[in-house]
């Protein structure tokens, strides 16, 4: 007789929000949306939490959470890909809020034993990640520990194997920001930071990257190597994209029609392991045309170059034409 198969964290997250947001006032609901927006969207950090109270919370859960999960999750799919070995046994959520990225973790790892530990400074946040994570499948989310702490300078990890920091060093002051990804380093075997797509974005994860490397730690996504970024800052800068599904309740919320939408998102991640990155990674949407398909790369050895894959490339050539956006090259079956 065969186990029941588990449900995965990504599969129980939509139906955990639709049971928080039924009854909250559609309009109290914009308001706080509209607020968290402004804020999301701002470039004035802040050494206060942005969410202030269940509302304000439950509006976050149903604009954010579902986009952060999905960023997150991708970024731990690229890290898993070159530490497939890692698994983490215990894990801190930094300014994890109502717990996106956990959830994402328990999505990368099901069923693994782990022990969870989510901070943040704002306790309707925390209050209300509590309660989402009763709804999920992980035994692990369902212990979590959910604690109230300051982020930013003075902030203490406790010591864990990986450290995630997603969505929050665009909140904090310069000096949070170097606390936060120093504390990070000292505490975690393994640190995954994930910031908004934006070029403000991938300045505050070029910056977390550099400070990662110069504290002892070598970076595996989306880097094939922890020398200098090849971007020049100010010509361009490093995102991917995650697709969300938005199901009616997240429609509604953020007044869209769509079915779904692209997150786009920046991150690092990097360790104390020894292992192999990806030789290369697509670094933008790869161009499919007659007969070829163009891969914009992050190299190792000869920094940002395209790569042309036609027919007389064979397997490589049909595996071009499945290689995404974010994804490393070549794929894992054919380096």
């Amino acid at each position: 007789m065969h186990a029941p198969e588990a449900v995965s964290a990504g599969d129980t997250l939509p139906a955990a929000l639709a049971q928080l947001l039924d009854g909250l006032p559609p309009k109290q609901a914009a308001q706080s949306v509209e607020r968290l927006i402004a804020n999301y969207r701002g470039r004035t950090p802040t050494d206060a939490p942005v969410l202030r109270d269940r509302s304000d919370v439950a509006a976050y859960a149903a604009y954010r959470m579902p986009a952060t999960f999905e960023a997150v999750r991708a970024a731990l799919g690229a890290f898993r890909d070159v530490m497939p070995a890692f698994t983490p046994a215990s894990h801190v959520d930094v300014g994890g809020g109502t717990g996106a990225a956990s959830w994402a973790v328990a999505d990368a790892w099901p069923g693994a034993d782990r022990t969870t530990v989510v901070l943040d400074w704002a306790e309707a946040a925390l209050a209300l990640g509590r309660e989402l994570a009763g709804a999920s499948g992980d035994p692990a989310l369902r212990a979590a520990e959910w604690r109230r702490q300051v982020i930013g300078a003075g902030l203490r990890i406790p010591d864990t194997e990986l450290v995630t920091v997603s969505y929050v060093l665009g909140e904090l002051t310069d000096e949070g920001r170097r606390a936060v990804v120093a504390e990070a380093a000292r505490a975690a075997r393994a640190v995954v930071v994930v910031e908004p797509g934006t070029p403000e974005g991938y300045l505050r994860i070029r910056e977390a990257r550099d400070r990662l490397v110069a504290a002892g730690l070598r970076v595996v996504a989306p880097c094939p190597h922890s020398g200098t970024c090849p971007i020049e800052p100010g010509t361009d800068w490093c995102h991917f994209a995650a697709r969300v599904s938005r199901s009616s309740l997240h429609r509604q919320v953020k007044g869209g029609s769509l079915p779904y939408e692209d997150e786009k998102f920046s991150y690092v991640a990097a360790v104390r392991d020894e292992g192999a990155a990806a030789a290369a990674r697509v670094v933008r949407k790869p161009q499919i045309r007659k007969g070829q398909v163009l891969l914009e790369l992050c190299t190792a050895e000869e920094g940002l170059r395209r790569e042309t894959v036609t027919k007389r490339h064979g397997p490589l050539y049909r595996a071009a034409r499945d290689t995404g956006w974010g994804d490393a090259w070549p794929p894992p079956e054919e380096g």
